[in-house]
């Protein structure tokens, strides 16, 4: 008798969809193995976003402009491979004195809705009037309570000196920060940084481009957000798509948000 109650166990357990989903699981898992072997553990592949993605983060997100097309918000929220998701996105709102990017409306309704943290971000143009750039960017953009703050892509001179370029970025986050209350934040390249900002702007959050690299070459007290990456796929949009890192946890990401 009890061999028969033993026998009956065993083929409850053998028969069960939840014996089955534990050894699926267990080849997923040795698989995943097998496919990062010698891969850099800090900087492995997640092939659902088809990009490397530096382990030692646990906030991502992402940054999109018209030439992402029309997103699917929900789907990009929805997206997760291990512990890796999207937990905020920049939306590109005005380039110099007078481009709107073509989808900020529809981009700065639909991702909050979606579950995201969001900030809107000005394209800088240092030929043009900082002060001016600034008034039209706020006149597109209503930054409000849990928002995160707005930002300033400055990414070439223009032909025009350092000094000037500093100026003109300087009348334009005075005038962004008094009307808003906020400090804005600066994005720029790891390159254009060292070579015109390091040592100016220092009390300003600091988001950093630099690409392909298990780690940022830069002093972490320096930089809040890392631009990793340009060619991340995202389920809900049809185009690749940068890649971030936030340099803290999700308290500390909230804690950024316009209050």
């Amino acid at each position: 008798m009890a061999l028969k109650v033993a026998i009956a166990g065993l083929l409850l357990i053998l028969l069960s969809p939840f014996y089955y989903g534990y050894i699926l699981s267990g080849f997923v898992s040795a698989w995943r193995w097998v496919k990062d072997y010698g891969q850099d553990p800090n900087y492995r592949t997640y092939h659902s976003f088809n990009i490397k993605i530096p382990k030692k983060h646990s906030v991502h997100g992402i940054d999109v402009s018209y030439y992402q097309g029309k997103i699917d918000w929900p789907m990009v929220k929805k997206m997760k491979e291990d512990e890796v998701k999207i937990s905020f996105a920049f939306i590109k709102a005005t380039e110099g004195l007078l481009l709107v990017d073509p989808y900020f409306k529809r981009n700065w309704r639909e991702a909050p809705k979606a579950g995201l943290m969001c900030g809107a971000y000005h394209f800088f143009r240092p030929k043009k009037d900082g002060k001016a750039q600034a008034k039209f960017f706020l006149q597109v953009v209503n930054i409000e309570k849990g928002d995160l703050p707005p930002v300033v892509d400055i990414e070439s001179l223009d032909g025009i000196s350092p000094a000037k370029m500093r100026l003109e970025l300087s009348d334009f986050i005075n005038y962004v920060e008094m009307k808003t209350k906020v400090k804005p934040i600066i994005y720029t390249g790891l390159k254009f940084y060292k070579d015109y900002l390091a040592g100016e702007f220092e009390e300003y959050p600091l988001w950093i481009a630099h690409y392909y690299q298990p780690k940022l070459n830069l002093d972490k007290k320096l930089w809040k957000f890392w631009q990793h990456s340009d060619k991340a796929k995202i389920n809900g949009i049809g185009h690749v798509v940068d890649f971030n890192a936030f340099n803290g946890d999700s308290t500390q990401l909230a804690n950024m948000l316009v209050k």
